[in-house]
């Protein structure tokens, strides 16, 4: 799996004019299921960012978990995470897991973090999403269950 996390201090994704999701002061999270990814990669990525010191201390260092802050998340499908822009200049998606597979991961991925006491809230899937934040920091992290 792969993704994309911005500390915010708030973010909301809105389909056709309405809030469907949204975050206080924590994680936007955007998500791509790749091909032979599974419930337990979903797990293990959920579980990682659980414990990534993206937040400051009381000394300005980041070194608090988003667990350690109570910080929320905001998790966003995201297929273009996938992107392969190696031939030509239009990007091709056919890294992304298939549909039917990625929304299940996706779904699995965000029960994941809220089974681990983050409060997570999801765009939805497939729909053109409108999604609004204030970067903290700012802080972009980039994540790929594949990487060594």
């Amino acid at each position: 799996m792969r993704a994309l996390l911005q500390r915010v201090s708030e973010a909301r994704v809105d389909v056709a004019g309405q809030t469907v999701g949204q975050s206080s002061a924590g994680l936007l999270i955007f998500v791509c299921a790749m091909p032979g990814d599974d419930t337990g990669t979903a797990e293990s990525l959920a579980l990682k960012i659980s414990k990534l010191r993206l937040f400051k201390d009381e000394a300005g260092k980041m070194n608090l978990s988003i667990l350690q802050t109570g910080g929320s998340a905001l998790v966003v499908s995201q297929f273009t995470l996938a992107a392969d822009t190696s031939r030509g200049n239009r990007p091709g998606f056919s890294g992304a897991a298939g549909p039917a597979e990625a929304e299940m991961l996706y779904l699995h991925f965000a029960q994941s973090l809220s089974n681990l006491g983050i409060e997570t809230e999801t765009g939805t899937f497939g729909a053109d999403m409108a999604v609004s934040l204030v970067n903290d920091g700012p802080v972009t992290i980039w994540l790929d269950t594949n990487a060594a």
